[in-house]
């Protein structure tokens, strides 16, 4: 059994984060843009105020869960998943038998409904934000050659610090 750890990270601290914790492992790493955040398209680098106005129909269409909707001039989570699966299928077939792979929430939560085969449009059900720094574990059977989930945004790490949890600094998420 391998076992993958996905560590959930914003989009502007994620290359720092796995060069902070390279600093720990000391171990080959890459970076691999398939890995990359979903694309939010029009609504990237605007606040949730502005959002929630411009992109009030595409929002209320998302919430009813009943269509894997591309975001505005981006990607559906479909799309993401198209480039992303290929990525963690060549990293669960490598030699090594631990990985961690730092990437984002939107990412994270289509691969997990892909490989549970939960349909895509339905990744609201995930719950409306995960932590940063939390943790997904997914293990890979090579004998099956399958994905098993071991846990999802586990962030116990951090409730001895509940100023970095997203209650204390976000209002919304989008």
């Amino acid at each position: 059994m391998k076992r993958i750890l996905f560590i959930l990270t914003s989009l502007y601290i994620g290359i720092l984060a796995a060069q902070a914790a390279n600093l720990y492992w000391n171990v080959e790493h890459e970076i691999d843009p398939g890995l990359r955040e979903i694309s939010f398209g029009d609504m990237e680098g605007l606040s949730d105020k502005v959002i929630a106005e411009r992109f009030a129909d595409f929002k209320k269409e998302q919430a009813k869960m009943e269509q894997d909707l591309p975001y505005p001039g981006g990607e559906s989570a479909g799309d993401a998943v198209k480039r992303a699966f290929p990525v963690l299928e060549r990293i669960a077939k490598g030699p090594e038998k631990q990985v961690v792979v730092v990437s984002h929430g939107c990412l994270i939560r289509s691969l997990v409904a892909h490989i549970l085969g939960i349909n895509l449009a339905k990744l609201g059900i995930f719950g409306k934000g995960m932590e940063n720094s939390s943790i997904t574990e997914l293990t890979y059977d090579p004998e099956l050659d399958q994905f098993r989930l071991e846990r999802f945004n586990d962030y116990a790490h951090l409730e001895k610090y509940p100023e970095l949890l997203r209650a204390a600094w976000v209002d919304a998420e989008n």
